[in-house]
């Protein structure tokens, strides 16, 4: 027997199929159309068009790194217009453009082989230092016979390299603006579609005249072609709106000129915007964006309304209600809009954004003329802000304005709620501003645990019967067993050829494993991990011997897939991993709508229980501090709320099939790529509680996910992984969370992980790791193990006590699993 959970065949599967299909019904609403002069949605008799881009046929699914998914297939646009009815033109020049890719993707791999044989590095780490970049497009020189041009702009980027400022990235190339403005001055009409992860910069496509539509398709995942075909001819209803500001320009966002490697400094990221992120940035300083946050245009138009406005006592609280009737006042075509509401608040010793976003509600589809009736509620003490001064809460007194609209540009004031004196809605305590020596100087001590049950040896399955505890079962182990459980099962070679993002035995390609050590005496099973947030992504195909031993090949690098080679045994066992790669993060968090991320999450979890994982790492929900940010693609939106939001339906939506959890990721302020393992974020407490650990105590209190990942990155000094202020005192004390904390991949190893190593800041403490209450440190090594344990006896920094209680949180996860 194989132990292995994979399929034996390579047969699309009807879990498969079911699960493409409510893909492809839901994604179009991602769709956000940014500009239509009424070219678009295209009729029945306008299917014949010209198509270009290094998009059409090189659709992107998704961005790169962990955050990739390996699909059986991958639908471009080509193909999904053919498929609904379309006569493509434009064959000669596509040819010519992967011709193109596929000499500079030979040339590309080459490159990375050479480079890995000189420096003695594995192939992720020049992957990720160098990722692959698409030629220049060829020049467009001629019509072809049709009225309709679609052109396809694509841009990727991924973990471990910020984007750039740059043409071919940000801004559009010389020969992109050439050839649009060829196609807007000799078509009828002209689309225009980004298949980017992020914002880029749309000035030149603004001033041209002749491009009748611009439909941010966003990044649909592996059948993103079909999609695109229904949301051109109007089968799917594209109603998405921009979860970011757009800015006329690059350098209207506050942190363009110090951000990353903008300044050179890649050590330091000093965050002097505070709060004043994305929209509360611009509306403040009064700087016009392109597009406005929460943005988007429809294939019919909306009145909304306000009629009724309330303020009830709700125990020591107050709940606002906003009753909105929202009507589809065009004529021909149905469609959904999303009523957004704000606040205003009074400006007092604190110093407040002109609006912030405070609910949110979305209509069904509304034929023309209909009236759909929505509530949208929150709760006065959702306005407070946090005074450092008072390390608290707080309302200011005043006059708070309740403000709607369809999006951040257009609001209307509904009411407004009276603040007669200053309230502290929550007491907390000043802890993330605080140095390492900091915390060696509180009262960091957690009791030691006592064997209640000295006759018996207690098993996991004792615990989910009700006969003992986690504690019980936690204090009867030894201090090297504890440490084997901390510690994820990946042990590195001496020359780093473990694939990171690979280190699982049960499930090739899931991302780590925990330990089996104590399966046989006390049942503790091994916890499966694998990497999101735009699907699951594991090994597609695998061979092993008939013991379980999987053989080299199949591992997917880049854009190759690597070969089994001639030595694999003809009695080798093919297995098969297939999964469903659903859009990236930011496309679904456009669509505004909590249920339909909530059903994603449920096509997730779907194929987790086929294959056995027990942990989905993401959702991602770092927040958009600047559109360069190289992980963008993985996270949700500028606003902290919104995130919150569509982290937690996510969350509720893989956890509804019980035994199987989200991990919330990455805690916190991974704005940055470059240097991302020894960046230090100098933030301060009120920004990081308003704005970047909001939406994290959102999805929290309102999902309960079973694991957060802490980020590579340093906060005022102190590694995430080690900060017992932000595992401890915020996550767990302060919001309730009773799950695991685990680090990030290499977090806590000095393994020369993407050939990155510091002369500013050290690498993260393994024992300090214990200490802060990260209870799971990934994927592992000896040294890991070593630390943890020889740290339990010195008793310098952690005790026996601090390594029962992380083992407690592991194996409180594991019942939750079983």
């Amino acid at each position: 027997m194989s132990g292995f959970f994979a399929l034996t065949s390579d047969e699309v599967t009807s879990l498969e199929r079911e699960n493409q299909r409510e893909v492809r019904r839901l994604a179009g609403e991602c769709a956000v159309i940014l500009e239509n002069d009424g070219a678009l949605p295209l009729k029945d008799d306008e299917r014949k068009a010209a198509l270009y881009g290094n998009g059409a046929r090189h659709t992107v699914k998704g961005g790169t790194g962990s955050g990739d998914m390996n699909a059986r297939e991958n639908i471009n646009v080509e193909q999904g217009l053919a498929a609904a009815g379309f006569d493509v033109l434009g064959g000669e020049w596509l040819d010519r453009f992967d011709a193109e890719v596929s000499k500079a993707e030979k040339e590309y791999m080459e490159s990375v082989e050479r480079e890995m044989d000189e420096r003695g590095v594995p192939v992720h780490m020049v992957l990720f230092e160098r990722p692959f970049e698409a030629p220049e497009v060829p020049l467009i020189e001629r019509k072809e016979d049709a009225r309709t041009a679609i052109y396809v702009l694509s841009r990727n980027s991924g973990e471990g390299k910020d984007r750039e400022c740059r043409k071919g990235d940000y801004l559009l190339t010389d020969r992109e603006i050439q050839n649009l403005k060829f196609l807007a001055e000799n078509y009828e009409k002209t689309i225009l579609l980004l298949n980017v992860g992020g914002v880029i910069d749309t000035a030149p496509v603004r001033e041209m005249k002749g491009i009748n539509a611009v439909v941010l398709m966003g990044q649909l995942g592996n059948i993103g072609g079909l999609v695109a075909g229904d949301v051109l001819t109007g089968k799917t209803c594209p109603c998405g709106k921009l979860t970011d500001t757009w800015a006329k320009d690059y350098y209207d966002y506050p942190s363009s000129r110090t951000f990353s490697h903008n300044n050179g400094n890649v050590d330091d990221e000093y965050y002097t915007e505070d709060i004043f992120v994305g929209y509360r940035y611009f509306n403040v300083h009064r700087i016009e964006p392109a597009y406005c946050f929460g943005y988007g245009k429809s294939y019919t138009q909306f009145e909304i309304k306000a009629e009724v406005f309330s303020v009830e006592n709700a125990g020591e609280d107050k709940r606002i209600t906003l009753e909105t009737a929202v009507t589809n006042i065009g004529k021909e075509y149905a469609g959904r809009e999303v009523v957004q509401v704000y606040y205003t608040a009074p400006e007092g010793e604190l110093s407040k954004p002109y609006q912030e976003l405070a609910a949110f509600a979305k209509t069904r589809l509304l034929k023309p003329g209909e009236t759909q009736r929505l509530t949208v509620e929150f709760m006065r003490s959702d306005m407070a802000s946090y005074s450092t001064k008072d390390a608290a809460w707080v309302l200011e007194p005043g006059e708070y304005m309740i403000r709607f609209g369809a999006d951040s540009s257009s609001t209307s004031t509904a009411g407004t709620v009276t603040v007669e004196e200053k309230t502290v809605t929550r007491q907390l305590t000043n802890c993330l501003t605080e140095s390492l020596s900091g915390q060696k100087t509180g009262s960091l001590q957690r009791p030691v645990l006592e064997d209640k049950y000295p006759q018996r040896i207690l098993t996991l399955k004792d615990v989910k019967e009700g006969n003992a505890d986690v504690k019980d079962l936690a204090a009867q182990l030894t201090a090297e067993e504890m440490a084997e459980l901390c510690v994820g099962i990946e042990r590195r070679t001496d020359n780093g050829t473990q694939v990171v993002g690979n280190a699982a035995t049960l499930v090739p390609g899931a991302a780590g494993q925990t330990s089996s050590v104590l399966l046989g005496e006390r049942g503790i099973f091994p916890l499966i991990l694998a990497d999101g947030p735009a699907g699951l992504r594991l090994q597609p195909h695998f061979k092993a011997t008939e013991e379980g031993e999987v053989l080299p090949g199949g591992e997917v690098f880049g854009m190759d897939r690597m070969p089994f080679p001639e030595s694999t045994p003809e009695t080798a066992e093919d297995y098969y991993q297939y999964c469903t790669a659903i859009p990236i993060a930011t496309t679904l968090a456009q669509s505004w709508d909590v249920e339909l991320l909530e059903r994603m999450g449920e096509i997730v979890g779907r194929e987790m229980r086929q294959y056995h994982v027990h942990l989905w790492l993401a959702p991602g929900m770092n927040i958009h501090r600047n559109p360069l940010c190289g992980r963008n693609f993985e996270y949700y939106s500028e606003d902290p709320l919104l995130s919150g939001k569509c982290a937690a339906a996510a969350t509720r939506g893989v956890q509804s099939l019980g035994g199987q959890g989200t991990t919330l990721k990455h805690f916190a302020a991974n704005n940055q790529e470059d240097n991302r393992m020894f960046t230090n974020a100098h933030i301060s407490e009120r920004a990081l509680r308003e704005i970047y650990l909001k939406g994290f105590e959102i999805a929290v209190k309102e999902s309960h996910p079973y694991s957060i990942m802490t980020s590579y990155n340093l906060i005022n000094g102190i590694h995430t992984a080690n900060h017992y202020g932000l595992l401890q005192t915020v996550a767990r004390d302060e919001w309730g969370f009773d799950g695991v904390v685990m680090t990030d991949w290499c977090t806590s190893q000095d393994t020369g992980y993407m050939g990155l190593t510091s002369d500013k800041y050290p690498w993260s403490s393994s024992e300090w790791c214990i200490k802060a209450g990260n209870d799971l440190q990934m994927p592992g090594c000896q040294e890991n193990v070593e630390d943890i344990v020889n740290g339990v006896k010195s008793g310098e920094i952690i005790t026996l006590g601090d390594l029962q209680f992380c083992t407690c949180n592991l194996l409180r996860v594991m019942v939750r699993c079983m």
